[in-house]
């Protein structure tokens, strides 16, 4: 009954026996096309032009296509010269306008090159496919130039300059290299998986989700600090108070003031009213005395950024006490403090706090906000609900985004799945189910979702448990026994401040580990991988992304640059494509202005070249199995047409 019912409304796309002929014939060609470019990235962590450079030069894959094409036959500057033009059209051709003396000899030639480019790109896609990425306006023109085959015959060569020219000459060129330029952005990358934390530390996390919404195909795999964004953009407030917690201490309020029109002057004007006398010494923010921008108003950040800490505490502490399920009333900490001595008590041994100067707790019920409080954390909400951007980026961040993946063979998250110190699956009280393993990430990805789709209690508890993936012991985003912020900023002891990792961090990377959890998620052991970030590898310290014997794949490689002093290098990516692997370490990007003038591309080096001898091609992947059960039910229904057992239209 069901294949009958499913046969019946295929039939309405498939009206009779041709229409199912056509498209048959069309899906088993499709099978027979070379897999599309998948590439794998992580930890962008607000390192806008970097990612839009990468997105731009597909991580070096541009290069090697004009690197094809011309080979010997042209020089470095002229490669350089035309990977500017193809990573940011606009830009170049606007400074080759002043700096040549022939444009329309220039446009006849980039748009041949360009073109010539544009064919090794589409050639192993449908004409269909490339179709449809084409505007409507030029489609015609630029199916023309891609798929001319046979130039070396004169007539056609004739033809093929006629359009050349007719283009230059009713001022079309521009366009043209825009429009075929971005084509060529679109079709090197063929799916991008974004596995984890767009946010915090750089200034642009809104310029990638930007970005990512004119990408064809992509995908996110949460990370914690993009839970963290998540959780505030939903109502979270102890999570609210984090993201303006981070966002001060490493000088990021760009993102929030210029990328979502936050207003952050409530928090100011409270912060002077609380703190004006207070030289608040422990909260100037990370590097002010680096950054010009900061040096007028280091002051202000630093009451903003205790101001903000406090009411975090305050907003934590509720939270953890409110669900002991969670076992994290160690976290609650404000009730420890002795306010008359300024000192707290932590696992029997007693702290000098580095500041007493705590005017808004009540050490009585020290985790209620006091009206001033409360009046600043709702108009800050307000705010939050009330940008549009915010919005749009946080429906993003759920309709293209999950816990994890399994695609091709490859399973993708950001952390961890958590695990005991014998290596069995860590069980935890997810809202109400207690899980372990696949049921664990399957639980938290809905609770996620009914955070932001949930209703009730049930939309409360979830919103909750947000703060609880941010930092906790078995969260699969954190999956260490604590974060101990609050020991960092008021304890000199280093000791107190050490977070000690879950048993996930040092027994992955063991082959049989992964081997388990690859089992665990359905995949074949023997030729499935792992594939997340979360922790830097440090490069220089001797560290690589390649761990259990290939098993698994830690491509967090510091795009952003606070991170690069930790890595030695500034990314991976991770590219999957019909020969197979590759794994490329990329260099700092200077600018998009150098890129742009000089052709200062970012430095990349091939780590790593696992490549088959046989070509993989679309019916070898997921979305071939797809195709396989179309063509499946489209011969059934074939049948029925055939068979009279259905009537064609």
């Amino acid at each position: 009954m069901t294949d009958e019912r499913y046969l019946q409304l295929l039939s309405e796309k498939f009206p009779n026996a041709q229409s199912v002929i056509t498209e048959l014939i069309n899906l088993r060609a499709i099978l027979s096309l070379p897999k599309g470019t998948e590439h794998f990235v992580s930890d962008l962590h607000g390192a806008s032009n970097a990612f839009i450079h990468m997105i731009k030069n597909a991580s070096g894959v541009v290069r090697r296509k004009v690197d094809e094409v011309y080979g010997y036959a042209m020089d470095e500057d002229e490669k350089r010269a035309l990977c500017a033009l193809i990573y940011y059209p606009d830009e170049r051709i606007e400074y080759e306008r002043t700096v040549q003396a022939d444009m329309n000899a220039w446009y006849k030639k980039r748009l041949h090159q360009v073109v010539d480019v544009a064919r090794a790109v589409t050639i192993k896609y449908s004409r269909s496919k490339v179709h449809k990425i084409l505007p409507k306006d030029y489609a015609y023109i630029i199916g023309e130039l891609l798929h001319e085959s046979n130039l070396e015959q004169r007539d056609r060569k004739t033809y093929y300059d006629a359009i050349i020219d007719a283009i230059i000459e009713t001022g079309c060129a521009d366009q043209l290299l825009i429009v075929i330029s971005y084509l060529i952005h679109s079709l090197t990358i063929d799916t991008l998986h974004i596995v984890g934390d767009i946010f915090d530390r750089g200034s642009g996390a809104a310029k990638i989700l930007d970005v990512l919404s004119t990408v064809r195909d992509y995908d996110i795999q949460w990370g914690n600090h993009d839970i963290e964004w998540m959780g505030a953009m939903a109502g979270n407030l102890a999570l609210l108070a984090t993201v303006l917690r981070v966002s001060i201490r490493y000088a990021n309020i760009e993102t929030l003031e210029e990328g979502y029109g936050i207003n952050l002057l409530p928090l100011a004007n409270f912060a002077m009213t609380v703190y004006g006398d207070d030289p608040c010494t422990i909260w100037q923010t990370k590097d002010f005395e680096n950054n010009p921008r900061l040096t007028r108003s280091a002051q202000l950040m630093a009451k903003m950024h205790k101001a903000i800490s406090i009411i975090q505490f305050k907003l934590e502490g509720q939270t953890v006490l409110r669900h002991p399920e969670w076992k994290m009333d160690h976290r609650a900490l404000l009730d420890k403090i002795d306010y008359a001595k300024g000192t707290i008590t932590l696992a029997g041994k007693t702290y000098d706090l580095l500041d007493t100067n705590l005017p808004t707790i009540d050490p009585k019920d020290p985790y209620a906000l006091n009206q001033y409080e409360q009046d600043l954390m709702n108009q800050l909400w307000r705010s939050f609900r009330k940008s549009e951007k915010m919005q749009r980026h946080l429906r993003m961040l759920y309709e293209h985004g999950s816990l994890y993946l399994v695609r091709n063979g490859f399973l993708l998250y950001h952390a961890a799945i958590p695990l005991n110190a014998d290596g069995s699956f860590a069980e935890a009280d997810v809202c109400g189910k207690r899980v372990s393993g696949k049921a664990l990430m399957d639980r938290t990805d809905e609770v996620v979702r009914q955070a932001y789709y949930g209703v009730g209690q049930e939309k409360q508890n979830a919103l909750d448990y947000m703060l609880y993936l941010w930092e906790g012991e078995f969260s699969p985003l954190y999956h260490k026994d604590k974060m101990t912020t609050f020991e960092r900023y008021f304890i000199e002891d280093k000791d107190i401040q050490h977070e000690a990792k879950g048993a996930y961090f040092s027994l992955s990377d063991d082959e049989r580990i992964c081997a388990k959890i690859l089992e665990e998620f359905g995949l074949d052991a023997a030729t499935g991988r792992i594939v997340n970030g979360h922790v830097p590898v440090r490069t220089i310290k001797g560290e690589t992304p390649m761990r259990a014997n290939g098993k698994r794949f830690v491509i967090d490689g510091g795009f952003s640059k606070p991170y690069q002093e930790k890595t030695g290098i500034a990314g991976y990516t991770l590219i999957y494509n019909s020969h197979g692997i590759q794994l490329v370490e990329h260099e700092s990007f200077e600018s998009r202005e150098q890129a742009v003038l000089s052709g200062n591309d970012i430095q990349n080096r091939t780590l790593l070249q696992d490549f088959s001898g046989q070509r993989i091609r679309i019916k070898d992947t997921d979305k071939g199995r797809e195709l396989l059960d179309q063509i499946h039910y489209l011969e059934q229904l074939l049948a029925c047409y055939r068979n009279g057992s259905m009537r064609e239209r």
